[in-house]
């Protein structure tokens, strides 16, 4: 027995890495899992069936049930033909695990409009178009008086959390997602839905052309491995997480971190009137003693 036993879910971007992993460690536990991915390079260029094919045969070799969507869930089309796809193939719908994304990283005052629009699109509108339809099949299953158990876990990063030069669309997306997520717990608690984000540090397609990584030696736990990420998905998805909403997990190797999103660092304050601009200029390190340089610190150990 699973912990999934029965659920449907869908993974968004599941033909690689983090995605495929999530897919697969769902499947294990049993959900039936629709495995949707464009195909496309890290960057969104090109298309391929094969990846998502792939990993369908890969959890039907191991007994379980899956089937490949090739839609664009950046498109308002792709998106509710992924989650009818998911209803007309299996039923139901409990899990929606928004994790497509490509990079176009360049500094800002480099960067193009293409770039933008693409990395936004793939990451932002992909995160929200599948959420709106899925959100509204769960509100109308709730109000035909049908027990909702869903569950959205959408995929940020420290990126967006803490800001990385050369990435602004980047960033900006992520950040985007983080308060999305927070939105969509408010919104869809009344239908039984609860929303949750992951920040995940692991080995990908993405970070090969951003930064280096290490590799793990032999006998060696590997820290950096996308395997380490899927637990965290899963146990969201799963009926004992239902008391965890609105919530941003940063997850690596073995460290699970809840954040607090944002909070006073320093405050100034007078009660019967505002501050002038010397005034304010005479109490910077006042407002700033926390963090002297006015910069907080970035991640963790980063």
């Amino acid at each position: 027995m699973g912990s999934l036993d029965g659920k449907v879910a869908i993974v968004t971007g599941a033909g690689r890495g983090i995605g495929r992993c999530e897919a697969l460690l769902l499947a294990s536990e049993g959900a039936k899992v629709v495995v949707n991915d464009l195909g496309g390079d890290w960057a969104g260029e090109g298309k391929d069936d094969r990846p998502a094919q792939q990993v369908v045969d890969e959890i039907k070799s191991g007994g379980g049930e899956a089937a490949a969507n090739y839609d664009d869930v950046g498109s308002w089309e792709g998106a509710q033909k992924l989650v009818q796809q998911a209803i007309d193939t299996f039923g139901e719908l409990n899990i929606l695990v928004n994790n497509a994304g490509i990079l176009r990283d360049k500094m800002s005052f480099n960067m193009d409009e293409s770039d933008w629009d693409s990395v936004i699109k793939v990451h932002l509108k992909g995160h929200f178009a599948p959420t709106r339809f899925a959100g509204a099949y769960w509100r109308e299953q709730s109000k035909a008086g049908k027990p909702v158990t869903g569950r959205i876990i959408n995929t940020s990063s420290e990126a967006g959390l803490f800001g990385n030069a050369g990435q602004a669309n980047y960033a900006a997306a992520k950040a985007g997602i983080a308060a999305m997520t927070v939105v969509f717990a408010r919104e869809l608690q009344r239908y039984g839905v609860t929303a949750n984000a992951i920040a995940p540090r692991a080995r990908t397609r993405m970070t090969e052309g951003t930064f280096s990584v290490p590799t793990a030696g032999e006998g060696e736990f590997d820290v950096w491995a996308p395997d380490n990420v899927a637990p965290i998905v899963a146990w969201l998805a799963t009926d004992a997480a239902g008391d965890v909403s609105g919530q941003v997990f940063v997850v690596f190797g073995g460290q699970v971190h809840v954040m607090a999103g944002w909070d006073a660092a320093g405050t100034l304050q007078k009660d019967n009137a505002g501050w002038s601009v010397d005034e304010l200029a005479a109490n910077k390190g006042k407002l700033f003693a926390a963090h002297p340089s006015g910069v907080p610190p970035f991640g963790f150990g980063m």
